[in-house]
């Protein structure tokens, strides 16, 4: 991927990110990421910002399978967590979540894996 995106292991086959824009999608299939989670609720940022239906047109195009799980940054309810959960069972590796700065993800995901213990 572009030098601009900030990519964070968080396990072995995933990965998180600041916000992405559509033609990100191009760099991350070519990196070899297999899916996308976005974790950014539409709008979040203002209008500048894009949104779930344009950034998963273009992961879908690119090859990527693409999911979308809008979480709060300040909670993630259980509901949410079990969502989440399900999609990492089912979504190919390596995976890529984004957010708005990728902590959000990274929390939503450490809290989905707990729930296998």
């Amino acid at each position: 991927m572009s030098n601009s995106v900030s990519l964070q292991p968080i396990a072995e086959d995933v990965y998180t990110s600041p916000q992405l824009s559509p033609e990100a999608m191009a760099s991350a299939a070519e990196a070899g990421f297999k899916a996308v989670l976005n974790n950014r609720p539409d709008f979040e940022g203002g209008s500048d910002q894009p949104t779930s239906e344009a950034i998963g047109a273009a992961a879908q195009a690119a090859g990527l399978q693409y999911a979308y799980l809008p979480v709060q940054g300040g909670y993630q309810s259980p509901e949410e967590i079990a969502q989440c959960a399900a999609l990492l069972k089912t979504l190919p590796r390596p995976l890529l979540m984004f957010c708005r700065s990728g902590a959000r993800s990274t929390r939503l995901y450490q809290q989905a894996i707990s729930l296998e213990d």
